[in-house]
C-alpha cells in the first residue's frame, strides 16, 4: 500500500546543518550527521540532503557531510546541490545515496534529466524545481535557478511537465515565497504541478504545523511532505506528524 512519507530536509552550507527563510538569512543549527541520525531514529521514511550554496559558489557537493550522514542512518538519502554531470551522480550512488537531486544543471541541459534516468533509473532521478509567483505566467508561477537568486522566464508546470517526459522519477517543488516561513505550503502551486503529472510530487516550503502537513497532501495533492523548520526546531516530533496525519485518515507509516 502506498503511504505518505514524512521527508526531513537538511539545508547544508560549509558542512553544516541552516535553516533560512525565503532561501535567505541562514541560521546554523546543528551537525547534518548528527540531525539525520536522529530524524531515522524517530522514524522519517527518508531524508533529503541539500548543500544549498553549491551551485551558487560553482563547487560540486561537499561529499565529507553526505558520507557522514550516510553512515548513521537508515533510510534513503536524496542528495541534491551542484550536481551537474552523470559522474557527479555516480559519486554520490557509489557513496550509498538513494537518489540524485538535480536543478540548475537540469534547467540549463534538459538532456541530463534524460542521461540520468537512462543510466541510473527513473527512480533515482529526482528534480527540485524552485518557484516563485509571476502572473505573468500561464501558470502564475516562474521558475527560478541558484539558490531562488535567478528568475528563469519558464513556466514551473510546463517545466514539470518536460521533466516528467525526460524520465524523471519524483519531483519537489519547492516555494520560494513560502520557504521557511511556517506559513504553509503554497498550495495551488504544489497541486499544479502535481495534477500536471504522474509521478510523485513531494511538498516542500513552509511547514508551520501539522495541518499544513495534511493540506499538502488532501488538497496539495503531494505524495510526500518534506519538513524542515517545525522539526529542527523542536516544535513536533516525527511521531506527532504522523499520528496526527493518520488521526485525519492519511496512511502512513507508523
Amino acid at each position: 500500500m502506498d503511504y505518505i512519507k514524512i521527508i526531513p530536509c537538511l539545508d547544508t552550507k560549509d558542512g553544516r546543518l541552516v535553516k533560512g527563510v525565503n532561501f535567505v538569512d541562514l541560521k546554523d543549527i546543528a551537525d547534518p550527521a548528527e540531525t539525520g541520525e536522529a530524524y531515522s531514529k524517530a522514524g522519517a521514511d527518508e531524508l533529503v540532503f541539500l548543500d544549498i550554496t553549491a551551485t551558487v559558489e560553482g563547487r560540486k557537493t561537499f561529499l565529507d557531510g553526505v558520507r557522514r550522514t550516510i553512515e548513521r542512518i537508515s533510510i534513503p538519502l536524496t542528495v541534491g546541490g551542484g550536481i551537474r554531470t552523470l559522474d557527479d551522480m555516480r559519486e554520490l550512488f557509489d557513496l550509498g545515496v538513494a537518489r540524485c537531486s538535480v536543478n540548475t544543471a537540469a534547467i540549463r541541459n534538459p538532456s541530463l534529466v534524460r542521461d540520468a534516468a537512462r543510466e541510473f533509473g527513473s527512480e533515482r532521478v529526482t528534480v527540485a524545481i524552485d518557484t516563485r509567483k509571476n502572473p505573468a505566467m500561464p501558470s502564475g508561477f516562474e521558475l527560478v535557478v541558484e539558490g531562488g537568486r535567478t528568475p528563469v522566464g519558464k513556466d514551473a508546470v510546463d517545466w514539470a511537465k518536460q521533466c516528467e517526459d525526460l524520465g524523471a522519477g519524483q519531483l519537489l517543488p519547492t516555494s520560494m515565497d513560502a520557504d521557511g516561513t511556517q506559513a504553509g505550503y503554497d498550495i495551488p502551486m504544489t497541486r499544479a504541478i502535481a495534477e500536471a503529472v504522474s509521478i510523485p510530487v513531494i511538498a516542500s516550503g513552509g511547514a508551520g504545523n501539522l495541518d499544513h502537513l495534511v493540506e499538502a497532501v488532501v488538497e496539495g495533492k503531494a505524495s510526500a511532505v518534506l519538513v524542515a523548520s517545525i522539526f529542527h526546531y523542536g516544535k513536533y516530533t516525527i511521531r506527532q506528524a504522523k499520528e496526527y496525519m493518520a488521526s485525519k485518515g492519511l496512511t502512513v507509516r507508523l
